[in-house]
Protein backbone atom coordinates (compact mmCIF):
# COMPACT_ATOMS: atom_id res chain seq x y z
CA UNK A 1 0.00 0.00 0.00
CA UNK A 2 2.09 3.26 -1.50
CA UNK A 3 1.70 6.35 0.18
CA UNK A 4 -1.04 9.49 -0.90
CA UNK A 5 0.60 12.83 -0.86
CA UNK A 6 -0.37 16.03 -2.42
CA UNK A 7 1.76 19.11 -4.06
CA UNK A 8 1.82 22.91 -3.61
CA UNK A 9 -1.08 22.86 -5.92
CA UNK A 10 -3.24 20.55 -4.30
CA UNK A 11 -2.57 17.54 -6.95
CA UNK A 12 -2.78 13.95 -5.43
CA UNK A 13 -0.12 11.42 -6.28
CA UNK A 14 0.92 8.08 -4.94
CA UNK A 15 4.96 7.67 -4.24
CA UNK A 16 5.96 4.66 -5.69
CA UNK A 17 9.03 4.83 -3.14
CA UNK A 18 7.44 4.97 -0.06
CA UNK A 19 4.78 2.62 2.31
CA UNK A 20 1.54 4.10 3.90
CA UNK A 21 1.41 4.64 7.70
CA UNK A 22 -1.41 6.28 9.61
CA UNK A 23 -2.31 8.00 13.13
CA UNK A 24 -4.11 6.27 16.05
CA UNK A 25 -4.18 9.79 18.61
CA UNK A 26 -0.51 10.58 18.47
CA UNK A 27 1.01 7.41 17.72
CA UNK A 28 2.05 6.77 13.65
CA UNK A 29 1.28 3.28 13.19
CA UNK A 30 1.31 0.72 10.20
CA UNK A 31 -2.13 0.31 8.60
CA UNK A 32 -3.58 -3.54 8.55
CA UNK A 33 -5.11 -5.01 5.42
CA UNK A 34 -8.75 -5.68 7.65
CA UNK A 35 -8.50 -1.90 8.04
CA UNK A 36 -8.75 -0.85 4.68
CA UNK A 37 -11.71 -0.68 2.52
CA UNK A 38 -11.86 1.33 -1.27
CA UNK A 39 -12.89 4.68 -1.12
CA UNK A 40 -16.29 4.65 -1.06
CA UNK A 41 -18.44 6.74 -2.99
CA UNK A 42 -19.30 10.04 -1.88
CA UNK A 43 -16.03 10.72 -0.36
CA UNK A 44 -13.70 13.44 -0.76
CA UNK A 45 -9.42 13.33 -1.23
CA UNK A 46 -8.38 16.96 0.54
CA UNK A 47 -4.88 17.73 1.28
CA UNK A 48 -3.73 18.44 4.94
CA UNK A 49 -2.49 22.36 5.24
CA UNK A 50 0.83 22.74 6.99
CA UNK A 51 1.67 19.49 7.40
CA UNK A 52 4.09 16.88 6.02
CA UNK A 53 3.76 13.62 5.03
CA UNK A 54 5.44 10.49 6.99
CA UNK A 55 5.43 7.34 4.64
CA UNK A 56 7.83 4.23 5.28
CA UNK A 57 11.03 3.34 3.52
CA UNK A 58 10.58 -0.28 2.57
CA UNK A 59 14.58 -0.85 2.45
CA UNK A 60 14.93 0.16 5.74
CA UNK A 61 11.90 -0.07 7.73
CA UNK A 62 12.41 3.94 8.64
CA UNK A 63 9.31 6.20 9.29
CA UNK A 64 10.64 9.28 6.94
CA UNK A 65 9.30 12.96 6.56
CA UNK A 66 8.73 13.96 3.24
CA UNK A 67 9.32 17.70 2.70
CA UNK A 68 7.22 19.27 0.55
CA UNK A 69 5.16 16.59 0.66
CA UNK A 70 1.80 17.48 2.26
CA UNK A 71 -0.56 14.90 3.59
CA UNK A 72 -4.02 13.61 2.34
CA UNK A 73 -6.95 12.56 4.18
CA UNK A 74 -10.23 11.00 2.62
CA UNK A 75 -13.47 12.93 4.31
CA UNK A 76 -16.00 9.91 4.65
CA UNK A 77 -19.95 10.10 3.58
CA UNK A 78 -22.32 8.93 6.32
CA UNK A 79 -22.29 5.47 6.95
CA UNK A 80 -18.67 5.06 7.52
CA UNK A 81 -16.50 5.15 10.67
CA UNK A 82 -12.88 6.21 10.43
CA UNK A 83 -10.63 3.81 12.01
CA UNK A 84 -7.57 5.73 11.34
CA UNK A 85 -5.73 9.59 11.25
CA UNK A 86 -3.28 10.20 8.02
CA UNK A 87 0.02 10.63 9.08
CA UNK A 88 1.84 13.99 9.16
CA UNK A 89 3.83 16.02 11.24
CA UNK A 90 2.33 20.28 11.03
CA UNK A 91 5.05 22.32 9.23
CA UNK A 92 4.19 24.91 11.47
CA UNK A 93 2.63 23.49 15.17
CA UNK A 94 1.01 27.32 15.76
CA UNK A 95 -1.67 26.56 12.51
CA UNK A 96 -5.08 24.68 13.69
CA UNK A 97 -5.81 22.64 10.87
CA UNK A 98 -9.41 23.18 9.96
CA UNK A 99 -12.47 21.13 11.02
CA UNK A 100 -12.87 17.98 9.35
CA UNK A 101 -12.55 14.33 10.29
CA UNK A 102 -9.81 13.11 8.06
CA UNK A 103 -9.18 9.65 7.60
CA UNK A 104 -6.30 7.77 6.43
CA UNK A 105 -5.96 7.11 2.48
CA UNK A 106 -3.92 4.82 0.70
CA UNK A 107 -3.00 3.57 -2.92
CA UNK A 108 -3.42 0.03 -3.06
CA UNK A 109 -4.41 -1.95 -6.56
CA UNK A 110 -4.46 0.35 -8.40
CA UNK A 111 -7.05 2.52 -6.39
CA UNK A 112 -7.35 4.69 -3.44
CA UNK A 113 -8.58 2.33 -0.35
CA UNK A 114 -9.41 4.35 3.20
CA UNK A 115 -9.19 3.23 6.75
CA UNK A 116 -12.60 2.96 7.72
CA UNK A 117 -15.67 0.50 8.69
CA UNK A 118 -18.70 0.39 7.10
CA UNK A 119 -21.26 1.02 9.77
CA UNK A 120 -24.68 1.95 8.23
CA UNK A 121 -26.28 1.83 4.71
CA UNK A 122 -25.07 5.05 2.88
CA UNK A 123 -27.69 5.49 0.43
CA UNK A 124 -29.91 8.07 2.45
CA UNK A 125 -27.28 10.71 3.04
CA UNK A 126 -25.43 10.02 -0.39
CA UNK A 127 -24.86 13.73 -1.64
CA UNK A 128 -24.87 12.57 -5.07
CA UNK A 129 -28.86 11.49 -4.43
CA UNK A 130 -29.97 15.78 -3.52
CA UNK A 131 -30.94 16.80 -7.12
CA UNK A 132 -29.98 20.41 -7.32
CA UNK A 133 -32.42 21.32 -9.65
CA UNK A 134 -35.08 19.40 -7.54
CA UNK A 135 -33.82 20.98 -3.92
CA UNK A 136 -34.02 24.70 -5.76
CA UNK A 137 -37.61 24.13 -6.76
CA UNK A 138 -38.55 23.27 -3.43
CA UNK A 139 -36.96 25.80 -1.54
CA UNK A 140 -38.61 28.47 -3.98
CA UNK A 141 -42.27 26.71 -3.44
CA UNK A 142 -41.93 26.66 0.37
CA UNK A 143 -40.67 30.74 0.80
CA UNK A 144 -43.52 31.55 -1.71
CA UNK A 145 -46.28 29.62 0.09
CA UNK A 146 -44.26 30.74 3.55
CA UNK A 147 -43.14 34.13 2.77
CA UNK A 148 -42.72 35.57 6.16
CA UNK A 149 -40.87 32.37 8.61
CA UNK A 150 -37.71 32.92 8.87
CA UNK A 151 -37.12 29.49 9.13
CA UNK A 152 -37.68 28.47 5.70
CA UNK A 153 -35.45 31.49 4.72
CA UNK A 154 -32.58 30.73 7.49
CA UNK A 155 -32.41 27.14 6.22
CA UNK A 156 -32.74 27.81 2.68
CA UNK A 157 -29.13 29.04 3.14
CA UNK A 158 -27.91 25.83 4.90
CA UNK A 159 -29.27 24.40 2.37
CA UNK A 160 -28.03 25.86 -0.74
CA UNK A 161 -24.83 27.35 0.44
CA UNK A 162 -23.69 24.64 3.13
CA UNK A 163 -24.66 22.10 1.42
CA UNK A 164 -26.78 20.75 4.64
CA UNK A 165 -28.93 17.31 3.80
CA UNK A 166 -30.95 18.04 6.43
CA UNK A 167 -32.07 21.16 5.43
CA UNK A 168 -31.66 19.76 1.78
CA UNK A 169 -34.84 17.70 2.84
CA UNK A 170 -36.61 19.72 4.44
CA UNK A 171 -36.88 21.34 0.70
CA UNK A 172 -37.05 17.74 -0.68
CA UNK A 173 -40.26 16.42 1.73
CA UNK A 174 -38.20 13.59 2.41
CA UNK A 175 -36.27 11.41 5.63
CA UNK A 176 -34.79 13.35 7.98
CA UNK A 177 -35.79 17.12 8.06
CA UNK A 178 -34.82 20.19 9.86
CA UNK A 179 -36.39 22.69 12.11
CA UNK A 180 -33.53 25.15 13.92
CA UNK A 181 -34.71 26.61 17.27
CA UNK A 182 -32.00 27.67 19.25
CA UNK A 183 -29.70 30.51 19.55
CA UNK A 184 -28.07 30.14 22.84
CA UNK A 185 -26.43 27.16 24.11
CA UNK A 186 -25.59 25.54 28.07
CA UNK A 187 -22.14 24.18 26.82
CA UNK A 188 -19.06 25.58 25.28
CA UNK A 189 -17.92 22.95 23.08
CA UNK A 190 -14.52 22.87 21.80
CA UNK A 191 -14.46 22.85 17.61
CA UNK A 192 -18.25 23.77 17.64
CA UNK A 193 -18.61 23.84 14.54
CA UNK A 194 -21.37 26.80 14.50
CA UNK A 195 -19.71 29.80 17.16
CA UNK A 196 -16.36 30.18 18.10
CA UNK A 197 -14.66 32.20 20.58
CA UNK A 198 -12.82 35.12 18.99
CA UNK A 199 -9.09 33.96 19.94
CA UNK A 200 -10.12 30.15 19.26
CA UNK A 201 -8.25 29.42 16.26
CA UNK A 202 -11.44 27.96 15.01
CA UNK A 203 -12.83 29.22 12.00
CA UNK A 204 -16.61 28.11 12.45
CA UNK A 205 -17.80 26.44 8.62
CA UNK A 206 -21.47 27.88 9.53
CA UNK A 207 -23.15 30.60 10.96
CA UNK A 208 -25.41 30.10 13.89
CA UNK A 209 -29.24 31.01 13.29
CA UNK A 210 -29.53 34.65 15.43
CA UNK A 211 -33.60 34.92 16.07
CA UNK A 212 -36.07 32.91 18.01
CA UNK A 213 -38.63 31.68 15.93
CA UNK A 214 -42.44 31.18 17.29
CA UNK A 215 -44.22 28.62 17.69
CA UNK A 216 -46.55 29.33 14.68
CA UNK A 217 -43.05 29.03 11.95
CA UNK A 218 -42.44 25.58 13.74
CA UNK A 219 -45.22 24.21 13.32
CA UNK A 220 -46.05 25.08 9.42
CA UNK A 221 -42.40 23.68 8.77
CA UNK A 222 -42.84 20.76 11.27
CA UNK A 223 -46.36 20.33 9.10
CA UNK A 224 -45.17 20.53 6.02
CA UNK A 225 -42.85 17.30 6.95
CA UNK A 226 -44.65 15.37 8.65
CA UNK A 227 -46.86 14.24 6.12
CA UNK A 228 -45.95 10.50 5.76
CA UNK A 229 -45.35 7.94 8.29
CA UNK A 230 -41.66 7.66 7.47
CA UNK A 231 -40.73 11.32 7.75
CA UNK A 232 -38.58 12.51 10.24
CA UNK A 233 -38.60 16.20 11.45
CA UNK A 234 -35.67 17.46 14.04
CA UNK A 235 -34.85 19.87 16.51
CA UNK A 236 -31.04 20.68 17.22
CA UNK A 237 -28.75 21.19 13.78
CA UNK A 238 -24.98 22.33 13.23
CA UNK A 239 -26.48 25.87 13.01
CA UNK A 240 -27.97 26.40 16.17
CA UNK A 241 -27.15 25.56 19.77
CA UNK A 242 -28.89 23.35 22.57
CA UNK A 243 -32.95 23.19 20.99
CA UNK A 244 -33.78 22.00 24.64
CA UNK A 245 -33.28 25.89 25.71
CA UNK A 246 -36.14 26.64 23.68
CA UNK A 247 -38.37 24.45 25.35
CA UNK A 248 -41.50 26.93 25.96
CA UNK A 249 -41.81 26.96 22.41
CA UNK A 250 -40.77 23.40 21.18
CA UNK A 251 -43.25 22.34 23.74
CA UNK A 252 -46.56 24.01 21.91
CA UNK A 253 -45.43 23.58 18.86
CA UNK A 254 -45.28 20.27 19.30
CA UNK A 255 -48.33 19.50 21.50
CA UNK A 256 -50.13 21.59 18.37
CA UNK A 257 -48.34 19.26 15.41
CA UNK A 258 -49.53 16.15 17.12
CA UNK A 259 -53.31 17.45 17.37
CA UNK A 260 -53.55 18.40 13.99
CA UNK A 261 -51.52 14.98 12.50
CA UNK A 262 -50.18 11.47 14.24
CA UNK A 263 -47.73 11.18 11.00
CA UNK A 264 -44.06 10.59 10.70
CA UNK A 265 -41.36 11.20 14.14
CA UNK A 266 -40.39 14.13 15.69
CA UNK A 267 -36.63 13.89 16.89
CA UNK A 268 -34.27 15.78 19.22
CA UNK A 269 -30.57 16.19 18.75
CA UNK A 270 -29.52 17.30 22.18
CA UNK A 271 -26.75 17.02 24.48
CA UNK A 272 -29.71 16.31 27.12
CA UNK A 273 -28.21 18.32 29.90
CA UNK A 274 -31.08 19.96 30.81
CA UNK A 275 -33.03 17.18 32.41
CA UNK A 276 -36.35 19.22 33.78
CA UNK A 277 -37.14 20.22 30.08
CA UNK A 278 -36.09 17.35 28.49
CA UNK A 279 -38.84 15.58 30.49
CA UNK A 280 -41.06 18.22 29.50
CA UNK A 281 -40.28 17.43 25.72
CA UNK A 282 -40.94 13.87 26.29
CA UNK A 283 -44.36 14.01 27.53
CA UNK A 284 -45.07 16.61 25.11
CA UNK A 285 -44.80 13.17 22.49
CA UNK A 286 -41.46 12.98 21.63
CA UNK A 287 -40.54 9.71 19.17
CA UNK A 288 -36.71 9.95 18.48
CA UNK A 289 -33.79 11.37 21.21
CA UNK A 290 -30.03 11.38 19.78
CA UNK A 291 -27.77 12.57 22.31
CA UNK A 292 -24.26 13.84 21.44
CA UNK A 293 -21.38 12.77 23.72
CA UNK A 294 -17.93 12.29 23.54
CA UNK A 295 -17.48 10.04 26.27
CA UNK A 296 -19.00 8.43 29.48
CA UNK A 297 -15.68 9.97 31.17
CA UNK A 298 -16.94 12.74 33.26
CA UNK A 299 -13.39 14.53 32.97
CA UNK A 300 -12.85 13.84 29.55
CA UNK A 301 -16.75 14.75 28.91
CA UNK A 302 -16.25 18.49 30.41
CA UNK A 303 -13.28 19.00 28.67
CA UNK A 304 -14.37 18.79 25.45
CA UNK A 305 -18.06 20.10 26.38
CA UNK A 306 -17.66 22.31 29.11
CA UNK A 307 -21.31 22.26 30.05
CA UNK A 308 -22.93 25.07 31.69
CA UNK A 309 -24.70 24.06 34.64
CA UNK A 310 -25.08 20.13 34.15
CA UNK A 311 -23.40 17.19 34.56
CA UNK A 312 -22.87 13.65 32.68
CA UNK A 313 -25.31 12.13 35.15
CA UNK A 314 -27.99 15.09 34.01
CA UNK A 315 -27.00 13.61 30.72
CA UNK A 316 -27.89 10.04 31.79
CA UNK A 317 -31.29 10.99 33.69
CA UNK A 318 -32.25 12.87 30.43
CA UNK A 319 -31.63 9.14 28.31
CA UNK A 320 -33.27 6.93 31.24
CA UNK A 321 -36.54 8.96 31.61
CA UNK A 322 -36.86 9.36 27.84
CA UNK A 323 -36.63 5.65 27.49
CA UNK A 324 -38.91 5.03 30.41
CA UNK A 325 -40.99 7.00 28.29
CA UNK A 326 -40.55 4.69 25.13
CA UNK A 327 -38.48 7.41 22.98
CA UNK A 328 -36.10 5.42 20.87
CA UNK A 329 -32.60 7.15 22.26
CA UNK A 330 -29.53 6.66 20.40
CA UNK A 331 -26.23 8.94 21.08
CA UNK A 332 -24.49 10.74 18.70
CA UNK A 333 -21.19 9.20 19.58
CA UNK A 334 -17.94 11.61 18.50
CA UNK A 335 -15.21 9.38 18.22
CA UNK A 336 -11.51 9.53 17.18
CA UNK A 337 -8.56 7.12 16.78
CA UNK A 338 -6.34 6.51 19.19
CA UNK A 339 -8.95 8.11 22.22
CA UNK A 340 -12.34 6.69 21.75
CA UNK A 341 -10.89 3.06 21.51
CA UNK A 342 -9.10 3.26 24.88
CA UNK A 343 -10.00 0.49 27.51
CA UNK A 344 -11.30 2.97 30.04
CA UNK A 345 -13.26 4.65 27.61
CA UNK A 346 -14.97 1.22 25.93
CA UNK A 347 -15.51 0.08 29.30
CA UNK A 348 -16.95 3.15 30.51
CA UNK A 349 -19.27 3.15 27.47
CA UNK A 350 -20.81 0.33 27.75
CA UNK A 351 -21.80 0.68 31.62
CA UNK A 352 -23.40 4.00 30.15
CA UNK A 353 -25.54 2.39 27.44
CA UNK A 354 -26.71 -0.45 29.61
CA UNK A 355 -27.51 1.75 32.31
CA UNK A 356 -29.49 4.20 29.74
CA UNK A 357 -31.02 1.37 27.50
CA UNK A 358 -29.79 3.09 24.83
CA UNK A 359 -31.15 1.55 21.39
CA UNK A 360 -28.34 3.09 19.15
CA UNK A 361 -24.32 3.94 18.93
CA UNK A 362 -24.38 6.29 16.10
CA UNK A 363 -20.62 6.30 15.50
CA UNK A 364 -20.01 9.71 14.07
CA UNK A 365 -16.24 11.03 12.97
CA UNK A 366 -15.16 13.71 15.16
CA UNK A 367 -14.05 17.03 12.99
CA UNK A 368 -11.14 18.70 15.06
CA UNK A 369 -7.55 19.34 14.55
CA UNK A 370 -6.40 16.43 16.33
CA UNK A 371 -2.97 17.96 18.17
CA UNK A 372 -5.04 20.85 19.73
CA UNK A 373 -7.54 17.62 20.82
CA UNK A 374 -5.31 15.63 22.41
CA UNK A 375 -3.64 18.17 23.86
CA UNK A 376 -7.12 18.95 25.81
CA UNK A 377 -8.10 15.54 27.00
CA UNK A 378 -7.31 13.28 29.87
CA UNK A 379 -3.88 11.56 29.47
CA UNK A 380 -4.56 7.75 28.50
CA UNK A 381 -4.85 5.20 31.02
CA UNK A 382 -4.66 1.85 28.55
CA UNK A 383 -3.76 1.52 25.06
CA UNK A 384 -6.31 2.02 22.58
CA UNK A 385 -6.95 -1.79 21.09
CA UNK A 386 -8.21 -0.17 17.93
CA UNK A 387 -11.28 1.04 16.04
CA UNK A 388 -12.36 -1.86 14.38
CA UNK A 389 -11.95 -4.25 17.78
CA UNK A 390 -13.43 -1.58 19.57
CA UNK A 391 -16.85 -1.73 17.37
CA UNK A 392 -16.73 -5.87 18.07
CA UNK A 393 -16.78 -5.37 21.47
CA UNK A 394 -19.72 -2.98 21.53
CA UNK A 395 -21.94 -5.89 18.92
CA UNK A 396 -20.51 -8.27 21.91
CA UNK A 397 -21.38 -6.69 24.68
CA UNK A 398 -24.20 -4.54 24.07
CA UNK A 399 -26.53 -7.02 21.42
CA UNK A 400 -29.87 -5.19 22.25
CA UNK A 401 -28.26 -2.06 21.19
CA UNK A 402 -27.87 -1.05 17.25
CA UNK A 403 -24.45 0.28 15.91
CA UNK A 404 -25.04 2.77 12.93
CA UNK A 405 -24.06 6.68 11.51
CA UNK A 406 -27.76 8.50 11.60
CA UNK A 407 -31.32 8.01 13.49
CA UNK A 408 -33.42 5.76 12.27
CA UNK A 409 -36.99 5.33 12.65
CA UNK A 410 -38.53 2.52 14.63
CA UNK A 411 -38.88 -0.29 12.24
CA UNK A 412 -34.87 -0.17 12.08
CA UNK A 413 -34.79 -1.61 15.74
CA UNK A 414 -37.17 -4.58 14.76
CA UNK A 415 -34.75 -6.08 12.21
Amino acid sequence: MNLVFADETGQVFDHPDYLALARSADMIVEIMDDELIPLPQGATLVSLPFTEAVGMNPETGAMERLSGMQAVGALLPQGYTRLLVPSYVKTDRTKLLPLFGYTAVVWKDDGFYVAAHPTDDPELWDPRNCNVEELELGVQRLREQYPDNRLYTHLSNCALEYECLTASNTFLGRWEGAVPVSYSCNAGCFGCISEQPDDSGFPAPQTRMNFKPTVEELVQVMLEHLKTPQSIISFGQGCEGEPSTQARIIIPAMQEVRRQTQLGYININTNAGLTDYIRGIVDAGLDLMRVSTISALDDHYNAYYRPRGYTLENVAKSLQYAASKGVYTSINYLVFPGVTDREEEIEAMIEFARKTKLKLIQMRNLNIDPESYLSLIPKAQSEAIGMKQMIEIFEQELPDVKIGSYTHTPDFFAK
